[in-house]
């Protein structure tokens, strides 16, 4: 999504230093390359060894230093970046950047640059309501500059207006304004996510290796896409994504009843979830008792919800997953058409890199019109990238 973007990461010195930990791993997870400049307070809240462990790359944090590089160091930075991000920014550096003062290197890249220049404000609420700040702030603006409204809550002194976003927030703001996608903005997205389990009885229970990452993938790249974002999971160890309405359910009924309940006022329903296809005709109240004799197991067809919403559905735009380990294409373009799919998405976890409980994905994107499109080895994140392209021109059209 980020990928070979060239972000500087400029960090000032406030105690929200520590979230940009995560925030510099997010872009490096998104394929951006992340120089971090950190001002010499910034250096009493977290260390510049540790950013540049995060960022793979050396921290800037001297105009003039021991070891000097070719040419021009602030130009030379200020010419690399595809864009700056300031997070935290104190009111000490946005004060002076409406002053034009250039007296360190973070500074002195700023003056230099023509790339665009996010600022995450955080600081006590009484100085972010200074009028003097905010009169600098609201000038920076005019200038065209960019801000994200900070946050509030508990502060490092008190409460009130001048929390840092969060690090999803953040990073869902710089792939906006990078990427320039925002064409989801008003549309409602239903996504489902991970493996369901059929109980067996009290301890055991029917279930698969899905992991999850694929479904919340899809929900984290629509949410920085403008989408309100409505995720129904299963069992998953992964983090919630940040902004979406987060439903979680266990079995495949509770699946179909959560799914059923939001599809209605959706404008697409993207279901990534591996959905039990056999569930235990009969579950047990007491545990199964362990025997020397064979145990028949009798299972009957689960609910297929991805058919149930293909019959109900009006306007919505309905995508599938598939998932096959012979005659992919056949088999899957029989299941658009029986579910009333407007797209399915294809995957075989015998290909290498395309399994469960891994960070790429091979897919294979087929449409209404039987159009066959199969995309190389990427990142679940290129992945979901690419679906919601098409999802986004399917409502166009």
């Amino acid at each position: 999504m980020l990928k070979n973007k060239k972000i500087i990461m400029g960090i000032t010195g406030g105690i929200a230093a520590y979230k940009t930990c995560e925030i510099v791993r997010r872009l490096k997870k998104l394929g951006a390359q992340v120089i971090v400049i950190m001002t010499q307070n910034a250096q009493k809240f977290i260390t510049p060894l540790t950013m540049e462990t995060l960022s793979e790359n050396e921290v800037v944090t001297e105009m003039f230093p021991e070891k000097r590089m070719v040419g021009v160091r602030h130009v030379n930075l200020a010419n690399w970046a595809d864009f700056i991000l300031i997070a935290p920014a104190t009111a000490n550096i946005i004060g002076k950047m409406r002053a034009g003062i250039a007296d360190d290197i973070l500074s002195t890249v700023l003056v230099s640059t023509k790339s665009p220049v996010l600022i995450a404000p955080a600081m006590n609420v009484n100085m972010y309501e200074n009028r003097i700040f905010q009169e600098n702030m609201e000038y920076l603006k005019k200038l065209g500059y960019l801000f994200i409204e900070p946050g509030t809550g508990a502060l490092a002194c008190g409460t009130g207006k001048g929390r840092l976003p969060e690090p999803e927030v953040i990073v869902s703001e710089v792939i906006k304004l990078i990427t320039g996608k925002n064409d989801l903005e008003g549309k409602s997205i239903l996504v489902t996510a991970g493996r369901t389990e059929e109980p067996l009885d009290p301890v055991r229970y029917i279930s698969n290796r899905s992991s999850g990452k694929m479904g919340y993938a899809i929900a984290e790249a629509a949410q920085r896409r403008g989408a309100k974002v409505t995720l129904i999971s299963g069992p998953s160890n992964l983090s919630i994504p940040g902004n979406v309405n987060f439903i979680p359910v266990k079995r495949a009924e509770e699946m179909y009843l959560a799914v059923k309940s939001h599809f209605g006022k959706t404008d697409a329903l993207i279901m990534t979830a591996a959905v039990s296809d056999f569930i235990p005709n009969v579950v047990s109240k007491d545990k199964i008792k362990k025997t020397s004799e064979k145990i028949w197991l009798e299972l009957k067809p689960g609910r297929d919800i991805l058919k149930e919403m293909g019959k109900l559905k009006k306007k919505q735009i309905l995508v599938g997953f598939s998932l096959e380990t012979e005659d992919e294409i056949e088999n899957s373009k029989k299941k658009l058409e029986e579910k009333n799919l407007d797209l399915i998405v294809v995957n075989n976890p015998n290909v290498p890199g395309a399994g469960f409980e891994v960070d790429t994905n091979q897919v294979t994107l087929i449409d209404k019109k039987g159009k066959v499109e199969k995309l190389p080895l990427l990142s679940k994140q290129e992945a979901a990238g690419k679906v919601l392209d098409k999802v986004s021109g399917l409502m166009k059209k």
